[in-house]
């Protein structure tokens, strides 16, 4: 928490002239949504400055950019919490809800955001499909479904690009390296390999 409202204080050169959202930042989306999106937590001079999550920041750019490609956002890219972007039938949320330094969260500030990620997966009903973006979405996510007994695992389930796992009947999970400048900028995660996500999140869907 100090470390979230230091940065929403000190700022970044390129944003200097802007107010900081420098809170906890909650998930947004379409309350029916079939298709909940989990990342990692706020960037810190993205979602944390402008209060929405994958909001102005590099990994948004990809998020966004994908989304709109299979017609699940209006827009491309999203810089403002106030540009009219709307999610269509999708909801994004976080494992983590405010800034933590060097985008890694600690075990505590993870376990202590936990409820509400767990809270979400209970209160969205019509969710059909789970996309964690990256291992520690992806970790605390299985763990998620197995304290609400929605899944027991006989096995535990690998993080792999591309993984998918059927929780229910009706509900499936897909694993995705994170859009991350560490994944993209070095190639481990292209353009294609984003898109082919969601392209098996609506090829689920239908």
């Amino acid at each position: 928490m100090e470390w979230r409202e230091k940065v929403a204080r000190e700022k970044t050169a390129r944003f200097s002239d802007e107010t900081y959202w420098g809170k906890p930042v909650t998930g947004f989306g379409d309350p029916d949504a079939r298709i909940l999106i989990v990342g990692l937590a706020p960037a810190a001079h993205g979602a944390n400055r402008t209060g929405r999550m994958f909001t102005g920041d590099r990994s948004g750019e990809w998020l966004y950019g994908s989304l709109y490609k299979f017609h699940i956002c209006n827009k491309q890219n999203s810089m403002s919490a106030n540009d009219d972007l709307k999610l269509n039938n999708c909801y994004i949320t976080a494992v983590v809800r405010c800034a933590p330094p060097a985008n890694k969260p600690t075990k505590e500030e993870i376990e202590n955001c936990q409820p509400y990620l767990a809270n979400e997966l209970e209160i969205f009903k019509n969710i059909r499909v789970i996309i964690t973006l990256g291992k520690i979405a992806f970790d605390w996510t299985i763990y998620s479904l197995e304290k609400l007994q929605i899944k027991k695992f006989d096995r535990r389930p690998k993080f792999a690009h591309g993984a998918k796992y059927q929780i229910s009947d009706n509900l499936d999970l897909i694993a995705s390296f994170h859009p991350s400048q560490q994944n993209t900028f070095t190639g481990k995660l292209t353009h294609s390999m984003f898109d082919s996500i969601f392209k098996s999140a609506k090829s689920l869907l239908s």
